[in-house]
């Protein structure tokens, strides 16, 4: 299927671009003598350590913006990258509306100078307060927020008014869809409409449109994942004529993660809020082999021990690694044959034909399986260009609270 800007011509299996091939880009990024991943100064480099190589996150934000058809078209999730340096180079591309999932990546986004953002986690509990703090403290960043509940809009909508003296202009609010996760949202029905159009009623709130996420639908066949995603959404189209037809104004639809991505961004009214593709993984690399996006954020692990001549055990643990899912949780390009056998807290324990060419104390490059909450679990990143270490980025929004 095509990965093209919304109205560009699509491309079948048989004349999909060589540049689009996973292989071919890794292969080319470096030689056999010095792959692209490589540090020179790697041996000062404390591990276990997230290394970040930015030429290639600008390159995959490039792509995003291809794929989109323009900044306009583009809310990229904040929640892979988590740091302010990310997002600066994100805004110096022309992407000026992000999307979120805590109040901490909503500071640290606001904060770099982000002019439009998202919270797509329906405020409860404190973090109605919280939301409001954010809103008067930065006043030149538009938030909004998602709902699929009464009460805590209420409770919002409360807040909001209680700070009028502040200024504080109606904040959008969009209704949550559940379009088939059954993780949040409503689904299409009486009860969305009769909560939208609450939003239209409550002073201190406005009705900001509609947010639907298909994170269920992943296959690795692009056709299968497009006609899944098609028909997830019908009914998001038929909610939105229906509001419109009472009235209710729906000023946007938020759809979709990284898998989703090309297909929502040839519909060309709505807003696509991809997040992984920024850094890429193993995992979306691996399963969705049509999408044209580079790693560009790696673990570097040493080997610590050699317990048997076909084993290295390795500094990556849990600690390290994001280890919700089943292993592979991390890949080794230079170890291919590499397969885990232990994982634990501190320690992680592979099996490889090439261990007896490994002492302790080299290093190794490891592709996260999953880099979202890989990059959750370091407090800041080696930032690699040309081979060469050149700063660290704080994973800043790692924390749960900044300042608010």
């Amino acid at each position: 299927m095509s990965i093209l800007p919304h109205g560009s011509k699509g491309l079948t299996a048989a004349d999909t671009p060589e540049s689009f091939c996973p292989e071919k880009r890794m292969k080319e990024s470096g030689s056999a003598h010095s792959p692209w991943f490589q540090v020179k100064e790697a041996r000062e480099i404390p591990s276990p350590a997230l290394l970040v190589y930015p030429e290639r996150v600008e390159r995959n934000l490039r792509q995003m913006l291809t794929i989109a058809g323009g900044p306009e078209r583009l809310r990229p999730h904040i929640k892979t990258c988590k740091m302010r340096e990310v997002v600066e180079l994100e805004l110096s591309l022309g992407i000026t509306k992000f999307k979120c999932a805590t109040i901490a990546e909503a500071e640290m986004a606001a904060a770099a100078g982000a002019p439009d953002l998202l919270l797509a986690y329906q405020p409860v509990g404190p973090a109605v307060h919280r939301v409001v703090k954010l809103v008067t403290r930065f006043p030149n960043t538009r938030f909004s927020v998602t709902c699929d509940a009464e009460q805590p809009i209420r409770a919002l909508a409360a807040a909001l008014v209680a700070e009028s003296s502040k200024t504080i202009p109606g904040m959008p609010v969009l209704l949550d869809i559940d379009i088939g996760q059954h993780r949040t949202g409503l689904p299409v029905g009486p009860q969305a409409v009769e909560l939208y159009i609450l939003l239209d009623s409550l002073p201190g709130l406005t009705p900001g449109g509609l947010h639907a996420y298909d994170g269920h639908i992943s296959d690795g066949d692009p056709m299968v994942r497009a006609k899944a995603c098609e028909t997830a959404f019908v009914p998001v189209t038929g909610l939105r004529a229906q509001l419109i037809e009472t009235g209710r104004p729906v000023p946007r639809v938020v759809a979709g993660g990284t898998p989703t991505f090309p297909i929502h961004a040839r519909r060309g009214d709505v807003e696509c809020s991809p997040g992984t593709c920024v850094f890429w993984d193993a995992g979306y690399a691996t399963k969705l082999r049509d999408l044209p996006f580079d790693h560009a954020a790696l673990v570097l692990t040493r080997v610590i021990s050699k317990p048997c001549p076909t084993r290295l055990c390795l500094d990556l643990g849990h600690k390290a690694i994001a280890s919700e899912m089943p292993p592979p949780r991390v890949q080794f390009p230079e170890l291919p044959d590499a397969r885990a056998v232990l994982h634990s807290e501190e320690h992680l324990v592979i099996e490889t034909d090439r261990a007896a060419s490994f002492k302790p104390g080299d290093c190794l490059y490891g592709i996260p399986w999953h880099i979202c909450p890989t990059v959750a679990l370091h407090a800041d990143a080696t930032v690699i260009e040309d081979g060469e270490v050149v700063g660290h980025w704080k994973v800043a929004a790692r924390d749960r609270c900044l300042t608010i």
